[in-house]
């Protein structure tokens, strides 16, 4: 149990030191390339009148795996993206690889925020283009 520990306060450790030092850019690149997805497939399922993307994966078992993996393929060029650039930097900065940590850096910055951002973006552009159609 103490190796598990040693690996979820290095992974922390890890994680904060990603934000100085070299390769800061995909602290920022990865999560505005995953929100440009998320706006182009909000805006998609607001024009085909599809329920929110959360709303979907959180209330709509019979749907839910469907989602996902929509939005994982959606994202599948950033995580991959991610990985290798955090498998860059982790040979650069510790000098060893810990594909765990890969993973969990790449879903952060490229899953998550295109995951929270997708259904808002669909109840905007839903209201907008309700209010667009009934405008004289």
């Amino acid at each position: 149990m103490d190796g598990v520990w040693n690996d979820v306060v290095r992974f922390y450790t890890d994680m904060i030191g990603r934000t100085q030092g070299p390769m800061t850019f995909r602290l920022y690149l990865q999560p505005a390339m995953a929100v440009l997805l998320a706006f182009r497939d909000g805006f998609k399922d607001a024009r085909i009148g599809r329920h929110p993307y959360f709303w979907t994966i959180v209330h709509d078992p019979m749907r839910r795996q469907a989602s996902l993996h929509e939005g994982f393929k959606a994202t599948a060029r950033i995580l991959v993206l991610g990985v290798v650039m955090d498998t860059i930097y982790q040979y650069k900065v510790f000098g060893t690889f810990h594909v765990l940590e890969a993973l969990n850096v790449a879903l952060i910055l490229g899953f998550i925020p295109y995951f929270l951002v997708r259904g808002p973006v669909d109840r905007i552009a839903h209201w907008w283009l309700k209010r667009k159609a009934g405008a004289p």
